[in-house]
């Protein structure tokens, strides 16, 4: 369906080794940054060069390792630290916002987030409840009392998450980077967070696009922060505006680059669409009668029984996100899916 364009780093996906740092083009650079502990081993970093001037896209996971890769890659393209004027984020999720805040202590550089993406402090109206509330809510969805601990939020990971400073910018769809000499544009895709944004160089006929499309990989899309009333359905929607894209060489913020933008995006739809009729199969059995039931009957790779931990919370999360994409297409499906309190909206 796609054509791998980064030979170096399909052949170090499939040993499983962190790829090398390459230029893509003229003043465009690949740094791989480790994710420690997690399967997808890395985020790939981007660093955009422009007229004295530069921008780093996706920082990574925050750690040691990731700062000498990091510091290590910049090396590579002739970049201090010091040098970077814009930090850029896809989305606020840690393998990508991770970094910033000790890239922007070593450069001063701004960090910018896309207008719509919420900070997790912001999820909901009083962040001093929100444990407690998180775990409301996954009883609700009717999580046994035995996995209530392993799949909310506890109270030392709460406070992890909502250490993270605001940005500095907030990105609107269609501007362009704030990078004197180079012209990347902007585009807003919510799904798989609220506020996720790709990038456009039409220059070097590149777009970058976080999680929202990769190359082998489905990216989660669930009902989990607050600010997002139907996940999949901005899901598609920004599934569809990809053609701004159609014919440039994808450059993803995790696996390697590829070209066949649109056919991978017709097989993203096609696949979370047939996920959506596999809830209506569950539905239709009358087998369950609230979340957990219905993700317990569902195909997952290695079996529902396998899903421990925020595995297990992303799966849930999945699901919801299913059931309310179906309440929106106007099927009645019979169960509640709970929220918990509304974030107030922002000033």
């Amino acid at each position: 369906m796609i054509t791998v364009t980064a030979p170096a780093q399909f052949q170090a996906w499939q040993a499983k080794v962190m790829p090398p740092v390459e230029e893509i083009r003229p003043g465009v650079w690949s740094i791989p940054v480790p994710f420690i502990g997690n399967p997808m081993r890395y985020t790939l970093s981007y660093l955009l060069v422009g007229n004295g001037e530069a921008a780093l896209v996706d920082p990574g996971w925050d750690s040691a390792e990731g700062w000498e890769s990091l510091t290590a890659g910049l090396a590579a393209a002739g970049v201090a630290p010091q040098q970077i004027t814009a930090i850029v984020v896809t989305h606020f999720h840690p393998d990508h916002l991770g970094m910033a805040a000790r890239l922007r202590e070593a450069s001063g550089a701004p960090v910018a987030l896309g207008e719509h993406e919420p900070l997790p402090a912001q999820w909901r109206g009083d962040p001093a409840r929100f444990v407690v509330e998180d775990r409301e809510q996954f009883a609700a969805w009717g999580v046994p009392a035995e996995f209530l601990d392993e799949v909310s939020f506890q109270t030392e990971t709460w406070a992890q998450m909502t250490m993270v400073a605001e940005p500095q910018i907030r990105l609107v769809d269609g501007e362009l980077l704030p990078v004197a000499g180079i012209t990347v544009r902007v585009l807003s895709t919510p799904g798989h967070t609220p506020g996720h944004i790709c990038l456009v160089d039409e220059a070097n006929q590149l777009i970058l696009t976080g999680d929202h499309v990769l190359p082998r990989i489905t990216p989660h899309v669930s009902l989990e922060a607050q600010g997002q009333l139907n996940p999949l359905g901005d899901y598609f929607n920004s599934l569809e505006i990809m053609g701004a894209g159609a014919d440039m060489e994808v450059l993803p913020a995790h696996e390697y680059r590829f070209l066949g933008l649109m056919d991978r995006v017709a097989e993203l739809t096609e696949h979370t669409l047939e996920r959506s009729r596999e809830v209506i199969a569950v539905l239709d059995s009358g087998a369950a009668a609230n979340v957990w039931e219905v993700s317990k009957e569902l195909t997952w790779s290695r079996g529902f029984e396998s899903l421990r931990g925020f595995t297990l919370r992303l799966a849930l999360a999945e699901t919801a996100s299913h059931l309310v994409y179906l309440q929106k297409q106007g099927r009645e499906v019979g169960i509640e899916v709970s929220r918990g309190t509304p974030t107030p909206a922002r000033p």
